[in-house]
């Protein structure tokens, strides 16, 4: 065999070395570890805790979701989503879940449709965020981003300061983006004007962070639907940016240092 027959073997032996390690990282990457991470306190109505539950299961049987799953560098993604309120309470409804096609994306909605809601005192965002990065921790896979996305309709309450918190889970290349729901006036009561504001400036952070706020109820299958497709997709959000009205600032540690500490629910 001449030196050029035996370089040519050598490198394809080595070659297939290679291949069922490439094979079986394959299976474990994906485009994106999605946390949905979903407010149940008190504050809200039982009707717009459904509605928001209902956006979720819409957005996931949605072939637009789909379309973007399957667009993806890798076309499969995991996610998983859970419930909290209080700095003790976070309950996963559905755990982590590999989707990469419409028939598993509607086996993840049917989860989400079959499990009752809570609802249950307090608001803690901080202990909603820490809950999420212990989950990305758990997923089993390599994704390409790591992504906690954080609705609720008041500033956090309960639990360690919520910038602190952010701040952690960004040290750890993790994007937070938020759903800050204001269907209602602030009544005073536990209530923060421009919430919006608060999420941009103490909540969401990170690579592409960005924030869809809910004014109307109509507004809440859209708007879920179109920010899951950002998340798994990494689109620009520049638009949904500004879509933020109001330009007084807001102080990230008012609900922390428990002005907003009453007794909320």
């Amino acid at each position: 065999m001449d030196v050029r027959r035996l370089s040519m073997v050598t490198a394809l032996m080595a070659a297939s070395l290679w291949l069922p390690v490439l094979d079986a990282r394959a299976e474990t990457e994906v485009d994106v570890a999605l946390v949905l991470a979903v407010d149940v306190s008190r504050s809200m109505d039982p009707d717009e805790q459904e509605l928001q539950r209902q956006g979720f299961i819409d957005a996931f049987r949605s072939p637009q979701v789909h379309d973007a799953i399957r667009s993806g560098m890798l076309g499969r993604i995991i996610v998983t989503y859970f419930e909290w309120s209080g700095v003790d309470y976070q309950n996963v409804i559905v755990p982590w879940t590999i989707i990469d096609g419409p028939e598993a994306a509607m086996k993840f909605a049917d989860g989400l449709h079959d499990n009752p809601i809570g609802r249950l005192r307090r608001t803690s965002i901080s202990g909603a965020i820490d809950f999420g990065v212990k989950l990305l921790d758990q997923t089993g896979v390599e994704p390409i981003r790591r992504v906690i996305d954080i609705s609720g309709d008041g500033p956090n309450s309960s639990g360690r300061g919520v910038v602190a918190a952010r701040d952690e889970a960004i040290a750890k290349d993790i994007t937070i983006n938020g759903l800050p729901i204001m269907l209602k006036r602030p009544s005073g009561f536990g209530d923060m004007e421009n919430l919006d504001l608060y999420y941009k400036g103490c909540v969401i952070g990170g690579e592409g962070a960005f924030l869809i706020p809910v004014r109307e109820r109509q507004q809440f299958a859209d708007a879920i639907r179109t920010k899951i497709i950002r998340e798994i997709a990494a689109l620009p959000a520049n638009p949904l940016i500004q879509t933020i009205q109001a330009d007084a600032p807001v102080n990230c540690f008012e609900g922390d240092r428990g002005v907003y500490r009453w007794d909320r629910n």
